[in-house]
């Protein structure tokens, strides 16, 4: 299969180089030059759990540097970069092509649809870890899975074609109809650990240190998952619950990326998270007050970083 991966941060130089290690031809497109000049050079170093080694063959450039049309374009680009993204590379989603998107967040399926046909887009959530260690160096440490779907929830050859691929590179991937629940309980969980690392500057682990911390973060799951039962969408709130506890208990150094970009002055994706989720309750007359609150101080820090 003919992939490319728009959006090659940690999350899709991971996804790009397993996959071409397992014999797919990959394009990685990015706008972080060093980045894309290292794996030019050495290939992608990749440390995971299966060893450190260095993947080569391929091709890493810019959007516009990008020629041919694949047979699946998978979408890692941070939520609010994703109509730019894709209108840089109009000419290059063919009638042929299918366009997955595992980005964090809300809103993703419709933003895809407003540049490709919603019959050729598929959604999806990874729980993969994964970290930029350097340019062209992805660490990636512990298990994770993918879950895709058609956006119409129907099972269809496409779908079970990628997960296949994806399966065959070690990202343990299956087609799974009722996608639309492991979506939102990864919401309900970044909501609860992003929103709270990234306004005290917590890692992971730090949120136990004061006895506010795990209540608050518990009660940001059991908010997002009302507005998810508001719609439709049956979750499990146990297993959400104990994903939480578990990387408070033994991610505990570990920076979200929400974090990561507050500490650099970059723009988050509280909007894709928080926000959606506070515009979903409100057209459901849902209360949501801690994921309110903590958006309303995500965009004070976002706000205070622009001004410089």
């Amino acid at each position: 299969m003919n992939i490319t991966i728009l959006g090659a941060g940690a999350m899709g130089s991971l996804f790009g180089g397993l996959l071409a290690e397992s014999g797919q031809t990959v394009t990685l497109l990015d706008i972080n030059d060093t980045h894309l000049e290292a794996i030019r050079l050495q290939g992608l170093r990749l440390e995971t759990d299966s060893g450190d080694r260095r993947v080569g063959g391929l091709i890493a450039c810019r959007a516009e540097q990008a020629t041919g049309q694949p047979d699946l374009l998978l979408v890692f680009t941070k939520a609010q970069h994703t109509d730019k993204a894709l209108r840089s590379i109009a000419s290059h989603i063919g009638e042929h092509t299918w366009v997955l998107t595992l980005q964090n967040g809300l809103g993703n399926a419709e933003a895809l649809c407003r540049h490709v046909a919603p019959e050729r887009v598929i959604i999806g959530m990874t729980t993969w870890p994964a970290d930029m260690a350097g340019p062209g160096h992805i660490r990636s440490h512990g298990q994770g899975v993918v879950r895709i779907s058609s956006l119409d929830g129907i099972e269809c050859q496409a779908s079970n074609q990628v997960a296949a691929v994806l399966e065959a590179a070690g990202l343990q991937c299956r087609a799974d109809p009722q996608v639309w629940s492991s979506i939102w309980e990864k919401v309900a969980f970044n909501a609860a650990l992003n929103s709270l690392c990234a306004v005290t500057g917590c890692t992971v682990g730090q949120l136990d240190a004061a006895p506010q911390g795990v209540p608050l973060a518990r009660a940001i799951v059991l908010e997002v998952l009302s507005v998810a039962q508001a719609e439709g969408v049956t979750t499990d709130t146990q297993r959400c619950l104990d994903s939480v506890a578990h990387a408070i208990a033994h991610h505990r150094t570990h920076k979200p990326s929400m974090l990561q970009d507050v500490l650099a002055g970059r723009p988050t994706e509280i909007g894709a998270i928080n926000g959606e989720v506070l515009a979903r309750a409100r057209q459901a007359g849902i209360a949501v007050p801690h994921t309110e609150t903590l958006l309303g101080l995500l965009r004070l820090i976002e706000a205070r970083s622009a001004a410089g």
